[in-house]
């Protein structure tokens, strides 16, 4: 039985892909009604005032369109897209004839349709348009252009189209993989931070404290380990209730990281425990800087609406031992926080 992680996964980038389908439509839409904008300006300048007429009712159609997208009516909106793209593509190739370049824009529906359905409806979708595609050139290679521009009104509308086609498919292929990089951060953020602290998570941390560790080894410098427990924290959950524990996690997470350098690691180990990696420190200065720590949290104070929550903070430390495996040192790091909650709490011991 799969888990349940991958398909959220797959649920988020399901809706990621049609949130940007759905924001393109709205972009797209807006760039087309003024491409009929200037279309409408080239025909009456050429003297075909049908074309321009043809291109009012475009902008008003494209009009249309936005403004259901922006209710979020979003199916009538996609066949008034649809409308006005195979309609026109249609009248402007019969009207002009085929190298006027309006079949173009027909191609630029094939990204919306790989992207805004299920693979069986994009594929007869992808078939319908190749087959309309095939068929206007059929009929325009029979009838001949209807209402025919000058040689110079023709070169140019074939040039601006061709020009169109190419902005708007260099546009959607970067707004697209600009939407994949997103996911690909989102989904590695997911991965490597602690949802609750914005802290690493603990399969970040061990991914990034082995390379820092042996680097520090290769060197010679010592690198140390510090383990952080909130005292009493099952108190906090049961008498202000989790999402006050919660609040009560963020913020000492949060001051631990204020306190940390740029080279250390830190993660949100479990519950309510907090693990350091410290490279180029040896175990006086990792004590000192627990010490540091817990004076820090003892001095905070962390209010949540109108309560006031007072905590404190254990600590255990132990050096990385030459050739040590991380795990031991974590397991004698883990003794020292033993021995500062049988000493009383709110203190910092080492792991010998």
């Amino acid at each position: 039985m799969p888990s349940p992680r991958p398909q959220r996964s797959a649920d988020s980038g399901s809706r990621l892909a049609h949130g940007a389908f759905w924001i393109m439509s709205r972009r797209v839409t807006v760039v087309a009604a003024g491409v009929d904008v200037v279309l409408l300006v080239l025909f009456l300048f050429f003297g075909s005032p049908l074309l321009a007429w043809v291109n009012v009712a475009s902008i008003a159609l494209y009009g249309g369109a936005y403004w259901l997208l922006l209710k979020r009516i979003n199916t009538p909106a996609l066949l008034l897209i649809w409308l006005e793209v195979l309609g026109h593509a249609a009248i402007g190739t019969l009207l002009v004839g085929w190298d006027s370049g309006f079949h173009y824009y027909l191609l630029m529906f094939i990204p919306a349709i790989v992207v805004s359905g299920s693979r069986r409806g994009s594929l007869l979708l992808l078939l319908l348009l190749y087959l309309y595609y095939l068929g206007l050139h059929a009929v325009s290679q029979m009838t001949g252009a209807l209402a025919p521009l000058s040689s110079a009104g023709l070169l140019t509308v074939h040039s601006f189209n061709v020009a169109i086609v190419f902005a708007m498919a260099a546009y959607t292929a970067r707004f697209y993989y600009l939407t994949v990089r997103r996911a690909e951060r989102k989904l590695m953020e997911m991965a490597t931070t602690d949802p609750l602290t914005g802290l690493s998570n603990r399969r970040n941390l061990l991914a990034q404290a082995g390379p820092a560790i042996a680097q520090a080894h290769r060197m010679g410098i010592p690198s140390s380990l510090v383990i952080a427990d909130i005292d009493h924290f099952k108190q906090v959950n049961d008498h202000y209730g989790h999402e006050a524990g919660d609040h009560v996690l963020a913020q000492v997470g949060a001051l631990f990281a204020a306190l940390c350098r740029e080279q250390d690691i830190l993660a949100r180990w479990g519950g309510e425990e907090f693990l350091f990696v410290l490279p180029a420190t040896d175990e006086a200065a990792a004590v000192l800087l627990a010490e540091r720590m817990r004076k820090a949290v003892l001095a905070n104070t962390i209010r949540y609406g109108d309560t006031v929550v007072a905590c404190t903070a254990s600590f255990g430390v132990a050096q990385l031992a030459a050739e040590e495996a991380l795990r031991e040192a974590i397991a004698r790091a883990d003794r020292g926080l033993y021995r500062s909650k049988e000493l009383g709490r709110n203190r910092v011991s080492t792991g010998h």
